[in-house]
């Protein structure tokens, strides 16, 4: 499909309280499409009186309305009217996808299937919230419930823009918790064809209100209101210290999935093109632009340079292309502040290591924000290359010696959400999965990532954990029920 037609320009508002609303500044800011750096839509910018009224009608929707008698049967049922619209829609809202964040078509389908299969996941799991019966030595029952926190901020990032939304909105709603959701500025536009559905699929006005906007006026209004009680937040690990410390004010619950600098560690007995096919994957699977992008690639000194050699000749065969056409496999950036910063980076580590491909822009194309996947080796693990989240095509390639150093290598650094290791050697793998300090480990594979299992980050990549039984468990308080039976006196007088 060809990207030479000119695109609508659309003009969204504010879902708050089941209405379409516009900002009450009159202002508004203008989405693009990085593959040609036009302007796609204008969005309504949320002022903090906005996000007050948002989040009074949450407050109002989770105390008083007709959300907090929903019964879990039917918060699931609403969860599989979602999905069901969502599979209803994939073409549609995958090439908006696609348009606005730069990704490839092909890669946006796989999202929106993962974001349709997220809302099923947790329609089936809203009615299998248990509590405990608590064997308490006094003649008396103590048992558990399970009931939700409240109102939840949600605060999401621009690389994967319905999927981030489903993983927050999905266990909230099966939770009971009403939301405020904030999409990234750069990307807001698919969160807001969602919100077209939710009268439709039975969410009561308030239980789910979408605002947009930049984040130190929106966003930072959104986690230091008092009626929030929770925040759950997708982005830099900048951004999630400050906000844990505005959250710290009302000691709102945080949950904080940040940055990564993941190590690809390669061992020489790996299955070779499984090897150099990961390594590639690893990083270079949408543009970069991933939390988990196994950026740090750890290749045992043995098969070191052949390696590097193998990356470098497939790394050719990459083809960069608009992202509406279903053979590329590598769009544009997101933005033009992306794309200043990747390349920022780029100019950095030609000076710190040596470069095998890549290094600027895609000078293919006379408009985008195209950056070549870049390939640095001889990179030593102190580089800046190698500590700091680029958020972009940048593979460092580090080599090591032996099984300890790519354990030391692996966790030297402040970061800790994902890596993986190939090796042929099942207890070579078993130790280095126990060894290195991360939430997620894969062996002989990178990037799979399912609803059932959890995800988040050890260290300076976050707190908490979203998907599977664990992201629900965020959204839910544990209340203690204690009945006395003995009808004897306490005797206290």
């Amino acid at each position: 499909m060809s990207t030479t037609a000119k695109p609508t320009v659309k003009s969204y508002q504010n879902y708050i309280n089941g209405q379409w609303v516009a900002s009450s500044s009159g202002e508004t800011f203008p989405v693009y499409d990085p593959s040609t750096e036009e302007v796609i839509a204008h969005v309504a910018s949320a002022t903090a009186a906005d996000v007050d009224i948002a989040v009074k009608a949450a407050r109002a929707a989770f105390d008083s309305g007709p959300w907090a008698q929903t019964t879990a049967q039917d918060r699931g049922r609403i969860l599989f009217k979602i999905a069901d619209k969502i599979r209803q829609n994939t073409a549609m809202l995958a090439e908006l996808e696609a348009r606005n964040c730069g990704k490839p078509i092909v890669e946006a389908e796989y999202d929106l299937a993962d974001v349709a299969t997220c809302f099923e996941y947790y329609g089936g799991l809203a009615n299998k919230v248990t509590g405990h019966v608590n064997p308490v030595p006094a003649n008396a029952l103590s048992f558990t419930l399970r009931e939700p926190m409240g109102v939840a901020a949600q605060i999401i990032p621009w690389n994967f823009p319905l999927l981030m939304a489903a993983w927050k909105l999905a266990p909230a709603i099966a939770a009971g918790c009403t939301c405020v959701l904030k999409p990234a500025e750069q990307t807001p536009l698919t969160a807001m064809e969602l919100a077209n559905w939710f009268e439709e699929v039975g969410l009561p006005p308030g239980v789910v209100n979408v605002v947009n906007g930049v984040g130190e006026v929106t966003g930072a209004a959104l986690v230091a209101h008092p009626g929030v009680d929770k925040v759950a937040f997708t982005g830099s690990a900048a951004v999630g210290k400050i906000i844990v410390k505005s959250a710290a004010d009302t000691l709102k619950r945080v949950t904080l999935e940040l940055g990564g600098k993941s190590p690809n560690v390669f061992f020489a007995d790996a299955d070779w093109e499984a090897a150099v096919d990961g390594a590639l994957f690893g990083v270079f699977i949408n543009q970069g632009e991933v939390c988990s992008a196994g950026s740090r690639v750890l290749v045992e000194k043995k098969i070191y340079t052949k390696f590097v050699e193998a990356m470098t000749e497939k790394a050719k065969r990459i083809k960069l292309g608009p992202p509406l056409d279903r053979d590329t496999k590598m769009g544009p950036l997101v933005s033009k502040e992306q794309y200043d910063r990747v390349t920022s980076y780029l100019e950095i580590g030609k000076k710190e290591a040596k470069t095998a491909i890549g290094g600027g822009r895609a000078k293919a194309f006379a408009k985008g924000y195209y950056v070549e996947p870049t390939i640095f080796y001889d990179v030593q693990n102190s580089a800046r290359i190698a500590r700091e989240e680029i958020f972009g095509p940048v593979a460092s390639v580090i080599p090591f010696e032996n099984e300890a150093e790519a354990i030391r290598i692996s966790n030297d650094t402040p970061y800790g959400l994902a890596a993986a290791v190939w090796t042929r050697d099942i207890y070579k793998a078993f130790r280095v999965v126990k060894s290195i300090r991360a939430g997620i480990v894969w062996v002989n594979h990178m990037q799979p990532t399912y609803v059932e299992a959890p995800w988040g980050g050890y260290k300076q990549s976050g707190f908490g954990r979203e998907l599977g039984p664990w992201g629900l468990e965020e959204y839910l308080e544990t209340k203690q029920v204690f009945v006395n039976l003995d009808e004897t006196p306490i005797g206290w007088y």
